[in-house]
C-alpha cells in the first residue's frame, strides 16, 4: 500500500510508516490540480494545515482509506465528502496541549515585564529602565475562559507561581473545579475581577467577538488580555481602542482573524501589544508528537482496522457501520438539540437504550450522543473518540441504561441532561430504520425532524401563538419549512419547534420572546 505525505512532518513519523512496510511518497507543496491528478494512487494521505483536501480531490481518491491530519484542526478537509466516500479522517487531539499552555504563560510573563519592548529598546542602544517597570504575577488573579486540556494546563502553571485562578467553562463541574483548585464562576465575575484574562475556547457562533467593547468595559482598569486560541474570539478593533484609552494595559495576540494579518493592523503597530505568528503549537516537541501520533494511527488502521481519533467515524469495525450509522446520526442530533435548548452547566449525561437498539454497540452510540451534547459549545474540537475524554476533563458523568421495553417502538433512545438543580429529557427513534426523529421532550410528545435551522419555543397553549410567530417570520422574509407542536393538556404548557430556511438573528429571537404567551425561545442549529 502507498502513503502520500503532502505537508512537512517530522522525520520520525516518516520512519514509522516505512518501518511498517508501506511505500511512502513525500511531495510537499503540491498544487490542488497536481494533488487531484495523483491522489488515486494512494491508500492514505497525511497532511498538516497547508494541503486542502476538497470534495473534488476526494472524488478522485479511488483507493484512499484514511486521511491523517498531524494536528488538531481539520478545517482543510471536506469531512462530509470523505464520509460519503468511506474515508476515515483522523487527527491528533492533545498533541499541542503543553506547547500552547507554555506559550500562553510565556506571553503572560512577557506582558507583565514588557520583555519584548525592553529588548528592542536595548538593541537600539537605549537604557530605559523606568519606562519598562513591570508588574508581579504573584497574588494576581488570572481569569481563564475555557478550562479544557489547554486551559487546565495553564491553570496548573499559574497556580505554581502563586496566581489565583478564576475559571469560566459551561461544562466544568463543581467537583472538577475543586479537584483542580480553581474557582469556578460565571463569565461576568471573570471579567470583573481578573488582572489577566486568557482565552482557551474554540471559535463558534457563541464565542465569536466574545471579547468586545461591551465585555471589555466590565473588566478591571489596567487588565491584560492574552489570546492563543482562535482569531475572531477577540474583536481586534475594540481591543485596540481599549488599549489606546488605557482601559486595557496590554495584550498578547498569537492568533488573528485574518492570518497573516495586514501590516496596517493597529494591534501590530501598538507598543502595548505583543504579537506572535500563531506559534501556540510551534515547538519541536509538539511537531514531533503529532507526526508520530498520526503515523501510528494510520499504520494501526491500515494493518489492523483500528480507528483512533477519527472525526467522522466511531471506533467500531467497518462491518457494523451500516447497521449503527443511522443511530449515530440520531444520537448526535438528539444530543445537540438537547444541549442547545438546555443551556446549563451539565453534571450528568444519561443515555437510555430501549428495545432492539440496546443490543448494538452502545459505546459508539454513547460517544455520538456526548459529541452532540458538547458540539454546540466546543465546536470542531469534539469527535467520537475524544468526546468521552472531554466529559471526564469537565467532571461530567456519562451513564448508560439498557432495557427491553421500548413501548410502541421497536427501538427508543432517551437522552437526559442533568445540572445541579434542573434536567431535560429528549426521546428519539428511527423511522423506516434510517430517518431520525425526536418524539418527546420531557413529558410532552411531538415529532421533530432534527436538522437545519430551528426555533424551539416554550409557550402557553393559547389561540394565536402560532399565527403570531408565523406573521413575524413572514414579515422578516423567513420561510418556514416544518412546524411541530406538542402539549400535555389543553391550555397548559406547550412546546413548538419551527424549522426555517435561514438562521435567526438575535434581533428576531428577541422579537419572538416578546410575543404574547411565549415563555422561552432558543435557536437551534443542527
Amino acid at each position: 500500500m502507498k502513503i502520500l505525505v503532502s505537508d512537512s512532518i517530522s522525520q520520525k513519523g516518516i520512519e514509522i510508516l516505512k518501518k511498517a512496510g508501506f511505500e511512502v511518497d513525500i511531495k510537499i507543496g503540491l498544487k490542488p490540480e497536481e494533488l487531484k491528478e495523483i491522489i488515486g494512487e494512494y491508500d492514505a494521505l497525511i497532511i498538516r494545515s497547508a494541503t486542502k483536501v476538497t470534495a473534488d480531490i476526494i472524488e478522485e481518491a479511488k483507493k484512499l482509506k484514511v486521511i491523517g491530519r498531524a494536528g488538531t484542526g481539520v478545517d482543510n478537509v471536506d469531512n462530509i465528502a470523505a464520509t460519503k466516500k468511506g474515508i476515515v479522517v483522523m487527527n491528533t487531539p492533545g498533541g499541542n496541549t503543553i506547547t500552547t499552555a507554555e506559550h500562553t504563560i510565556a506571553l503572560m510573563f512577557s506582558l507583565a515585564r514588557r520583555i519584548p519592548q525592553a529588548s528592542a529598546s536595548v538593541k537600539e542602544g537605549k537604557w530605559e529602565r523606568k519606562k519598562f517597570i513591570g508588574v508581579e504575577l504573584y497574588n494576581k488573579t488570572l481569569g481563564i475562559i475555557g478550562l479544557g486540556r489547554i486551559g487546565t494546563e495553564v491553570a496548573k502553571r499559574a497556580q505554581s507561581i502563586g496566581m489565583n485562578v478564576l475559571a469560566y467553562d459551561p461544562f466544568l463541574s463543581d467537583e472538577r473545579a475543586e479537584e483542580l483548585g480553581v474557582v469556578k464562576t460565571d463569565f461576568e465575575r471573570v471579567l470583573r475581577e481578573s488582572d489577566f484574562i486568557t482565552i482557551h475556547t474554540p471559535l463558534t457562533s457563541e464565542t465569536k467577538n466574545m471579547i468586545n467593547k461591551e465585555t471589555i468595559s466590565k473588566m478591571k482598569d489596567g487588565v491584560y488580555i492574552i489570546n492563543c486560541a482562535r482569531g475572531g474570539i477577540v474583536n481586534e478593533k475594540d481591543l485596540y481602542e481599549a488599549i489606546e484609552s488605557g482601559k486595557v494595559a496590554g495584550a498578547a495576540v498569537d492568533v488573528f482573524e485574518k492570518e497573516p494579518p495586514d501590516p496596517s493592523n493597529p494591534l501590530i503597530l501598538s507598543e502595548k501589544v505583543i504579537c506572535t505568528p500563531h506559534l501556540g503549537a510551534s515547538t519541536l516537541e509538539a511537531q514531533e508528537n503529532v507526526a508520530v501520533a498520526i503515523a501510528e494511527q494510520v499504520v494501526d488502521y491500515l494493518i489492523n482496522g483500528t480507528i483512533r481519533n477519527a472525526v467522522n467515524f466511531p471506533s467500531i469495525p467497518f462491518d457494523q457501520v451500516p447497521l449503527i450509522r443511522p443511530y449515530l446520526v440520531l444520537l448526535e442530533r438528539m444530543g445537540s438539540f438537547a444541549s442547545q435548548i438546555f443551556g446549563k452547566s451539565i453534571r450528568q449525561i444519561q443515555i437510555e437504550y430501549l428495545g432492539e437498539v440496546s443490543t448494538l454497540n452502545t459505546q459508539a452510540l454513547t460517544a455520538a450522543a456526548v459529541k452532540g451534547v458538547l458540539d454546540p459549545i466546543l465546536d470542531k474540537s469534539v469527535n467520537y473518540v475524544n468526546a468521552p475524554v472531554m466529559t471526564k476533563e469537565r467532571g461530567i458523568e456519562v451513564k448508560e441504561i439498557k432495557g427491553k421495553d421500548a413501548g410502541d417502538y421497536q427501538s427508543l433512545v432517551k437522552i437526559m441532561l442533568l445540572s445541579k438543580d434542573d434536567k431535560i429529557s429528549i426521546s428519539g427513534t428511527l423511522l423506516s430504520k434510517r430517518d431520525p426523529r425526536i418524539v418527546q421532550i420531557d413529558d410532552i410528545p411531538l415529532e421533530i425532524i432534527p436538522e437545519g435551522n430551528m426555533i424551539f419555543m416554550k409557550n402557553w397553549d393559547r389561540p394565536g401563538v402560532i399565527g403570531n410567530i408565523g406573521t413575524l417570520l413572514g414579515q422578516n422574509n423567513i420561510n418556514i419549512g416544518h412546524m411541530h407542536f406538542g402539549r400535555k393538556e389543553a391550555g397548559g404548557i406547550a412546546f413548538s419547534v419551527i424549522s426555517v430556511d435561514t438562521p435567526l438573528t438575535e434581533e428576531i429571537v428577541e422579537k419572538i420572546k416578546k410575543l404574547p404567551n411565549v415563555l422561552e425561545v432558543k435557536p437551534v442549529y443542527i
